[in-house]
């Protein structure tokens, strides 16, 4: 079955649109057939932390007050939840570093419940310095590869009460172009790579240099 969008998207800071907001189906939760759905999150003007987390959901909220396990893809992590919520009444369950695995393992960066359903998220962001250089075939490959390398990784060993039924991977795409080559590169895949992951791919639009620079 397809699922209706949620009644009334959450309101939040920026706006989310695009025909894949709202359209995560059951079979994505559960089933093995690899999909990409596209979403557009526009900003009028850069997310200041912490002046700014009353915009945010409980969850987004969580997550900025929570640190993550290194890097600088904190803010990211926080809109890609902010967008599964939103768009699809998605529940925050646990960050990064709240997640307990069995060993010594690549990290998932969330865990959500929807449905019914608990879901790992890998979240990265597609883009070349400086931002607005053309992103290339092979760096949207490389870092599909990548991801979607280390999604069963931590599938094999995160702990029994953290397992997920499946993983997502949130990629934030910079412009349209880059989020055009990131789904061509996606195309190409094979299907042993691609596995049964959900990819929801986000063009930000508008002001946001603040998700890649940080």
């Amino acid at each position: 079955m397809i699922d209706a969008a949620p009644d009334a998207q959450v309101s939040g800071f920026g706006t989310l649109s695009g025909v894949g907001c709202g359209m995560i189906l059951d079979a994505d939760l559960t089933g093995t057939t690899p999909r990409l759905i596209r979403v557009d999150f526009d900003f009028m003007r850069a997310f200041v932390d912490p002046a700014d987390r009353g915009a945010l959901t409980t969850g987004g909220v969580h997550l900025a007050a929570t640190p993550n396990a290194g890097g600088s893809s904190g803010l990211s992590e926080i809109f890609a939840y902010e967008e599964l919520e939103r768009c699809d009444g998605a529940t925050f369950l646990k960050s990064e570093t709240e997640i307990v695995y069995d060993t010594v393992s690549k990290k998932t960066d969330l865990e959500i419940a929807l449905r019914g359903h608990k879901i790992g998220v890998s979240v990265t962001r597609a883009f070349t310095y400086p931002l607005g250089t053309p992103y290339t075939l092979t760096a949207a490959t490389a870092l599909l590869t990548k991801k979607l390398g280390d999604i069963p990784l931590s599938t094999a060993s995160v702990s029994a009460a953290d397992r997920w039924d499946k993983q997502f991977l949130a990629v934030q795409a910079a412009d349209a172009q880059s989020a055009d080559t990131f789904a061509q590169a996606w195309q190409m895949l094979s299907p042993t790579l691609q596995g049964d992951t959900l990819v929801i791919l986000t063009t930000t639009n508008g002001a946001d240099a603040w998700i890649y620079t940080n």
